[in-house]
Formats: C-alpha cells, structure tokens, sequence
C-alpha cells in the first residue's frame, strides 16, 4: 500500500495549480513562440522555396489604411479597422465587445536569409499576404556529383 494519501482528486489539484499558475503569469507567454494575448492582426508566418510569407488576419479593415513597410530588416504592419455596428444610439449599451477596433501595429522579426528589396503586399478577403523574398545565397539549389 502506498504512504501517499491525497485528501481530493489528484487530477482536480493539478488543475488548481494549474489554474493559479496561468493567474499569476497572466498577460506573459509561456514560451517563446506564444503570441500575445489579444494581439491584432493574428499572423501566420511560413516559407517556401523563394519567398518567406506572412499571412495577417485583418477583416473589415479599409485596405487604404494598411501599410507595410520594412525597416532595419523588420517588417511593419499598421493600420486601422473601424467599427462594423451602426452608431449605438443614447437607449443602446454595449455588454460585451470581443472585437478589436482601433489602430493597430505589429512588428514581426525575419530569418536573416530574407531579402527586403523583394516585398509584395495584397489584401484580399480580410487577409493581407505579405511575401518578402529570399536572397539568392539561401535558396536551395543542387549540387552536380562529378
């Protein structure tokens, strides 16, 4: 028989301190590739052979106010997304407002292997693609045997 004896459910007490864990670092990431809570635009970052694309979730922004732009190697994202409800009259509250409106800015790190004369930029159906291209160095190639 074992010595230990827990007065509860095993499980419920490592969801407690779980629980208490999650509260006392709330707001911080718990690694290095979590995002931030609440960040806007979301972003998926991938790659191909040519090109490094990064994808941004931005429905219901004017694509007359995003910009794009590059600087010391790091790409920008900025822009504004206005509100979708009609003005709310003087009768009309709001209980709960779980979308993001406002100006927004998010800056994202590049691999070192990126080219950042080589940008593109388009919007389309509330996602706007980004693809910076590779330099030429870091693009696979293949190797003659002889």
């Amino acid at each position: 028989m074992s010595d230990l004896y827990f007065g509860t459910d095993l499980f419920s007490e490592f969801d407690r301190l779980q629980q208490q864990m999650a509260s006392l670092f709330g707001g911080f990431p718990f690694s290095i590739r979590s995002g931030r809570s609440g960040a806007f635009p979301q972003v998926n970052i991938g790659s191909t052979d040519d090109s490094i694309e990064i994808v941004a979730f931005a429905p219901g922004a004017d694509p007359a106010s995003l910009d794009v732009s590059i600087d010391k190697g790091l790409p920008t994202i900025s822009g504004e997304r206005g509100s979708a409800q009609p003005e709310a009259g003087d009768d009309t509250r709001t209980d709960a407002q779980e979308r993001f409106v406002g100006a927004f800015r998010r800056v994202i790190e590049l691999p070192q292997h990126a080219d950042p004369d080589k940008v593109t930029a388009r919007y389309t159906n509330g996602c706007l693609t980004v693809s910076i291209g590779k330099r030429e160095t870091s693009k696979p190639r293949a190797i003659t045997v002889q």
